[in-house]
């Protein structure tokens, strides 16, 4: 009984909560980026504030509005968003609203 007591709290220990966050998202023509790839607007990548973006390069996240969801990849930082915000290339912002919204709410998390 103590062993499987035990691997219980073991494996509890391992399982961490998703953590989502609020802000806005907006888009952007991305190229060189700070993670060091360059990519195009079909690409399916984002960029985040800097204390969002530090220590997650290749990270995926998923974006979710409207009801939709989508996931990208960090490649770069956005120094003009305020934290929890994002900047998707147009193929993302594309899945979830159109260009001509510029800004939109919405939430996401660490893929």
């Amino acid at each position: 009984m103590y062993s499987i007591t035990k691997t219980i709290i073991t494996l509890g220990a391992l399982v961490a909560p998703s953590l989502a966050f609020s802000g806005e998202m907006t888009w952007y023509q991305p190229g060189l980026g700070a993670c060091g790839q360059t990519n195009t607007a079909s690409d399916a990548v984002v960029a985040m504030s800097s204390p969002d973006q530090d220590g997650h390069c290749g990270q995926t996240v998923s974006i979710s509005y409207g009801g939709k969801t989508v996931t990208a990849t960090v490649v770069d930082k956005c120094p003009g968003c305020s934290a929890t915000s994002i900047d998707a290339s147009p193929a993302v912002f594309q899945q979830l609203a159109s260009l001509d919204a510029g800004r939109v709410q919405i939430t996401w998390e660490y893929a």
